[in-house]
C-alpha cells in the first residue's frame, strides 16, 4: 500500500445544531440529568456525522471509502476502529448553538502489527459552537486485516484493585445503552448491535462497547465529582476491547499533569486508558 500522501490535507466540513432534544436523550443514555442546561461534555462525538446512505455501507456497517465524495482514502484493509483521541474544551456547547466542523486529514502511517499489515490515519477536528471554537480534537483512526480468529472464553470474575484510585464508579453497559449511543452517533458499525457479526466475522466474544462512549463515561466520573464542563483538556487510548453485560470500572486519581483515568473490564485488565487536567 503506498501512494495515501496526497490525500494528506483533504479537508471537509459539516453543520449541525445543537438541538435540545439530542442533549436530553443524550444524558438519558447516560442515566443523569442535565446540569444548569449544559450537555455533558462529549457531545460533540454526536454532532456534524457523516451522513452515508445505507446503501453506501460497506459489510460492516461502515460508510464505503470507494465511493466518490468519500474523506477518507480507499484503503484497502477492511477493519477499522478508533483508536485514540486527545482534545481541548474551549467552551461549552449550549442547546440551540449553531455548530460548524472543519475535519482535515493531518497524516497517514503504515506499520506492520503482529496481526499484519495496519494503517494510522490522524484527523483534526474543529467544532464551532455559534462561530467560536468549543472543542479541538485529534483522531486516531487505525486500519487492519480481517480476523477469522474463535472468540476468547468470558474471563472469570476478578475486578481491578481500585485501591488507589479515589474516585470510582461501576458501569455494566448493557444492550440497550450500545443501541442508544450508536443511535445518537449515527454509527452502524455491526460490532456494537450484532452479536453474530461480531462473534462469528470479526472473532469477538459479544458486542463491542464504543471506545467514544467508554471515554464519555470517563468525563462523566469527572463531571460528578468536580461539575460540568471541569475539563479542560482530555486524550485517551483504547487498548483493549469491553462488552455489553460486563462490568465496566471507572476510576480516576490526582497525577503530575492533572488526572489519570482508566477503565477496567471484569478481569482487571485496562480496556481504556486516559489523561485529564481541570479547568
Amino acid at each position: 500500500m503506498a501512494g495515501w500522501d496526497s490525500w494528506i490535507g483533504a479537508s471537509e466540513r459539516r453543520t449541525d445544531v445543537m438541538a435540545a432534544s439530542l442533549a436530553s436523550r443524550f444524558c438519558a443514555t447516560l442515566d443523569r440529568e442535565m446540569a444548569r442546561e449544559l450537555p455533558p461534555q462529549g457531545i460533540h462525538w454526536c454532532l456534524c456525522l457523516p451522513e452515508a446512505p445505507t446503501g453506501g455501507l460497506g459489510p460492516d456497517g461502515h460508510p464505503r471509502r470507494d465511493l466518490e465524495g468519500s474523506f477518507l482514502p480507499p484503503i484497502p484493509l477492511p477493519r477499522r476502529m478508533w483508536a485514540s483521541s486527545a482534545m481541548e474544551f474551549h467552551a461549552p456547547i449550549a442547546p440551540g448553538a449553531h455548530i460548524e466542523r472543519t475535519s482535515t486529514l493531518a497524516s497517514i502511517a503504515e506499520k506492520e502489527g503482529q496481526s499484519g499489515p495496519l494503517v494510522f490515519v490522524d484527523v483534526t477536528h474543529e467544532t464551532l459552537s455559534n462561530g467560536a471554537l468549543a472543542v479541538a480534537e485529534r483522531q486516531t483512526i487505525v486500519f487492519r486485516e480481517a480476523t477469522t480468529a474463535a472468540p476468547p472464553p468470558r474471563p472469570a470474575d476478578g475486578p481491578p484493585d481500585l485501591a488507589d484510585w479515589p474516585l470510582s464508579r461501576t458501569v455494566t453497559p448493557s444492550e440497550a445503552m450500545l443501541f442508544r449511543y450508536s443511535a445518537l452517533t449515527f454509527n452502524s458499525h455491526r460490532i456494537h448491535y450484532d452479536r453474530p457479526y461480531a462473534v462469528v466475522e470479526e472473532g469477538y466474544r459479544g458486542l463491542v462497547v464504543h471506545g467514544p462512549l467508554m471515554a464519555t463515561l470517563l468525563l462523566d466520573l469527572m463531571a460528578r465529582a468536580h461539575g460540568p464542563d471541569c475539563v479542560a483538556q482530555f486524550a485517551f487510548r483504547a487498548v483493549s476491547p469491553a462488552f455489553a453485560g460486563e462490568p465496566l470500572y471507572l476510576a480516576a486519581r490526582p497525577s503530575e499533569a492533572g488526572w489519570a483515568l482508566a477503565a477496567f473490564g471484569a478481569d482487571g485488565r485496562a480496556v481504556v486508558t486516559a489523561d485529564a487536567t481541570l479547568r
